[in-house]
């Protein structure tokens, strides 16, 4: 049974789940739809990535996980590659977890979207609908949450969808839905340091 978050709402993630070791993170959008008579909307390039933090921080740039760099030197974080439209149903990027195996040191993992070349393209959120994160038990196929961005993200070009993280030996998940003008990865890991 999915359990549908707020913005700003937490959830144990493994509590009580012993047999929860790997998850399935799915992040998608849709085109907004058309910008005229008879035109189409344009092609917006949305990214999905993963800030690992060590108490918090990002410290090292191979603790980012991305399209251009699809796996934690660790190999607990994968990601399942870009794609450039967010056409079509269901996941458009999918990243996968072990939780048993994300070493110790990292106590949260982010999971950012941004507009791939945004100032240039002049492109932001309010050219993007139905947004979602979703975390997924990949054994069962089972939707174990789902936070819908319903927001108004217009002017934003990054958002911060949501966090896994440890509390004590157990994760949880904090549906934060937080937008900014970020204009790309970098700037967005700035944050964090």
């Amino acid at each position: 049974m999915t359990i549908n978050l707020q913005k700003g709402q937490r959830i144990d993630l493994t509590k009580g789940k012993a047999d929860l070791s790997r998850i399935m993170v799915g992040l998608g959008w849709d085109p907004a739809g058309k910008t005229g008579f008879f035109r189409s909307a344009p092609n917006v390039d949305c990214d999905a990535s993963v800030i690992m933090l060590q108490n918090d921080r990002f410290s090292d740039k191979k603790d980012l996980v991305y399209f251009g760099n699809k796996n934690s030197k660790d190999g607990s974080v994968a990601h399942s590659g870009d794609n450039l439209t967010g056409d079509g149903d269901g996941d458009d990027e999918v990243i996968m977890v072990d939780l048993k195996n994300v070493p110790a040191q990292y106590n949260k993992l982010v999971f950012v979207v941004n507009i791939y070349d945004c100032v240039r393209r002049k492109q932001d959120f309010g050219m993007i609908k139905n947004a979602y994160i979703r975390v997924v038990n990949p054994q069962t196929k089972e939707e174990i949450i789902r936070y819908n961005l319903s927001d108004n993200y217009s002017g934003q070009t990054t958002l911060i969808t949501g966090e896994i993280y440890r509390h004590n030996d157990e994760w949880k998940f904090a549906a934060v839905g937080t937008g900014t003008t970020d204009p790309g990865l970098s700037e967005i890991c700035n944050r964090y340091m």
